[in-house]
């Protein structure tokens, strides 16, 4: 026994060995200490006051098939006119379907593929939360900033039209998603064209109208238009991924630029359960909505498989270094630990999006009676699809969760599969770490799976390198003021943006 017991002892210390030999050699990214604090901001209240000004354009969109006001519209791409006339002078620029607009500048060299820049029109509605101050008209510039906000607001600071200009920030819905980005993306242009130096190739920017509602109308349209003209993008750059401030992804004391190299899919059903209806003082053994209740417990219980993708892998690959010891172990020793890192990775919500294929129960619908048995009952699950996952993969697991019961199943919404995944070895996307060392070169810059819906999908028919990323530095409860209360955009944030896509647009070829 005291022989087996010394073995068993050996076996271990060599393991232990092993751990700790393959975390102490594993290839995590280095992440160089900021020899400065980058690009200091400019002074520029004209560009303010014009960002200010397309704030207060309340271009809301709602309805699934984007039939909605447009009035609003119209006014925007007047503003946009007025607002920036050397662009429209100096490039070409036509409208799709009416409201999507796009330019072009053309560069020195039309052998070379272009590359497009996105941006959305659209803005969802601000919701009936209470305003603080309904003045109208406050440009502050010059306001001593306020720290970043530590939770959601439960209010409006400003009217969220009012595109105010004050402490620090430019408030308003659309601040942050996707006026702030637009702005920016036209004041960079303009930039590009007093400077007089152009860019050797082309340079496109493509604003969608409808994203909010699902892009078909706009984006879907323009990428449409280009695959039509026979048009290939180098590269394709929208929204999607951040800059989260330091502290704010579990472990990692740095600020962290996450950059989506691919988006999810989605699958939305709807699932009608049949049973016996009638009167609730003799009910059947199993009613309607106790059928339902075991399919929903089904669907949470058994999910789709966790997985750690390449993507994925890459993403830990780049921020691990930055980790306490116990997530480098597992991360570097996944031969053996990998069961134990998916464990802990699917107990988060956020880092479970990361790695599988998402279930959420979110609508459900029954008798409209207190003592009234439904005959059917219907819910909703929406799936975030994992790359690596298929719509097929999801189909069937909605079939197995629902076997043994009578049901009807309709997809609803907009079905896609996940996207294809961009690589980060490109000219493309080391142009982007380059562009996120000018403003914030203390962040560690990582490819990242970006969890909800944007227009770059559309755009796989013209390119494949696709890149979603808004060089913005927030926190979590800033991040979370998007489609909810209190959005706004500080000021810094808005000039390094601006100087990040001008350095984007003048230093591709260099």
């Amino acid at each position: 026994m005291k022989k087996f017991l010394l073995i068993l002892l050996g076996i271990l210390v060599i393991l232990v060995a092993v751990l700790l030999i393959k975390m102490y050699t594993y290839p995590f990214k280095k992440n160089t200490a900021a020899s400065s604090e980058g690009w200091k901001p400019v002074k520029n209240d004209s560009a303010l006051m014009r960002f200010s000004g397309g704030l207060k354009i309340p271009t809301v969109s709602t309805g699934s098939l984007g039939e909605f006001n447009y009035a609003p519209f119209d006014q925007f791409k007047e503003y946009l006119k007025t607002s920036y006339p050397l662009v429209y002078q100096n490039t070409e620029n036509m409208e799709i379907n009416t409201h999507a607009l796009v330019f072009r500048l053309k560069g020195s060299d039309p052998a070379l593929e272009p590359i497009l820049f996105l941006s959305h029109i659209d803005v969802v509605p601000p919701g009936d939360a209470d305003v603080k101050n309904n003045q109208q008209n406050i440009f502050r510039p010059d306001d001593q900033p306020l720290p970043p906000v530590s939770e959601v607001a439960e209010d409006w600071d400003f009217e969220p039209f009012s595109g105010t200009v004050a402490n620090g920030r430019i408030y308003g819905r659309g601040a942050i998603d996707m006026k702030g980005m637009l702005f920016s993306l036209m004041e960079s242009m303009d930039a590009v064209i007093k400077s007089k130096k152009l860019p050797k190739r082309d340079i496109y920017l493509a604003f969608g109208f409808d994203e909010e509602v699902g892009g078909q109308k706009g984006a879907g349209q323009i990428a449409e238009y280009f695959k039509k003209k026979g048009l290939k993008f180098e590269a394709v750059y929208d929204e999607g991924g951040l800059i989260m401030r330091k502290g704010n992804i579990a472990g990692v004391n740095s600020d962290v630029a996450v950059v989506g190299c691919a988006e999810k899919g989605f699958l939305s059903a709807k699932i009608k359960v049949k049973g016996l209806g009638g009167h609730s003082s003799m009910p059947p053994m199993e009613s309607a909505i106790g059928k339902a209740a075991i399919i929903m417990q089904r669907l949470e219980d058994d999910q789709m498989k966790p997985e750690i993708t390449p993507l994925i892998k890459e993403f830990f690959d780049n921020i691990g270094g930055s980790m306490p010891f116990n997530s480098r172990l597992a991360i570097s020793n996944q031969w053996l630990l990998k069961p134990l890192l998916l464990s802990q990775l699917t107990k988060n919500n956020t880092t479970n999006a990361l790695v599988r294929t998402t279930t959420a129960l979110t609508m459900m619908k029954g008798s409209d009676g207190t003592n009234v048995l439904s005959p059917e009952v219907e819910f909703v699950v929406n799936f975030r699809l994992l790359p690596g996952n298929s719509l097929k993969d999801v189909r069937e697991h909605i079939a197995q969760a629902t076997k043994g019961f009578d049901v009807e199943v309709e997809e609803i919404d907009n079905t896609r599969e996940a996207s294809a995944v961009s690589p980060s070895n490109t000219k493309s996307f080391k142009l982007i770490e380059a562009g996120i060392r000018e403003i914030y070169p203390g962040a560690i810059v990582t490819p990242y799976l970006t969890m909800a819906g944007t227009d770059a999908y559309k755009y796989q028919i013209v390119s494949k390198n696709i890149y979603r990323f808004m060089p913005i530095l927030i926190n979590k409860s800033e991040q979370q003021s998007i489609h909810s209360t209190n959005e706004y955009l500080s000021i810094e944030n808005y000039f390094k943006m601006i100087h990040y896509f001008e350095f984007m647009m003048t230093n591709y070829d260099k």
